[in-house]
Parts: structure tokens; sequence; C-alpha cells
């Protein structure tokens, strides 16, 4: 019997949103993904999270996923308030940007987002 080949991992950026206040995925949250080259930003697509707090398929994969700065911005502020969430106005969180770097094309980078009205955290998942 012959060893299988090992499939080739390929490169992909995920994201996903948790409601730590409500204990809950934060679905319906709107995502903007931009690349940044030097003082230009470029909208590279906007989703939102699904039922799990996911977005449905990877921001970016393969071929798409190039080495370079990247921001996401979440629409925390139109989620909360969509939830009946009482905020002030302004919002204390209303646009939740995260800027990190890819460096290695084959990696997989997951930004995950844990919210509630006044907080947040994120980290490198896996």
């Amino acid at each position: 019997m012959s060893a299988q080949p090992l499939a080739t991992e390929t490169g992909r950026l995920t994201t996903h949103v948790l409601d730590t206040a409500r204990g809950r995925p934060a679905a319906g949250l709107a995502i903007e993904l931009t690349r940044i080259e030097g003082q230009e930003h470029h909208l590279v697509k906007t989703v939102s999270t699904n039922s799990d707090g996911r977005v449905d398929g990877p921001l970016l994969s393969g071929t798409e996923l190039e080495a370079g700065v990247y921001e996401l911005k979440f629409h925390a502020g139109d989620y909360l308030r969509s939830t009946g969430e009482t905020l002030p106005d302004p919002a204390f969180l209303d646009v939740i940007p995260i800027r990190f770097g890819i460096a290695d094309t084959a990696a997989h980078y997951h930004v995950p987002l844990l919210i509630s009205a006044y907080g947040y955290s994120t980290y490198r998942g896996s």
C-alpha cells in the first residue's frame, strides 16, 4: 500500500465575530477589507457575517492572498443597533479597524473579533 501525497496548504484569510455581551455569534455584521499601499487604501471587498458570525468563505485565498498590509473594518455600531442595543450618539465603538500584515502567503491568517458596546479584542487565530 503506497502513501498518499500530502495536500499542499494554500494561504487564506478568514475572520469571525462573536458578540461577547450576548454570548453568541454576531450575525449580519458588515466588514470591509482594504489593502494598504503607502497612503492609498484599496477596497478589496465588502462582506457580511452569517448566522455563525463567519463569512461564507475565505476573504482571500490562493493567488488573491498577497503579502502586504491589510485592514478589516468591522461595522460594529450598525450591528449593535440592529440587536436593539441603545448606544450613545456618537457610539463609543462604531467602526473598528484592525490593521495587520501578511508576510507568508502560504499561511492561514485568521482575524477573529470579540465585541460588545464598550470593548473589543482580537488576536491571530488558527
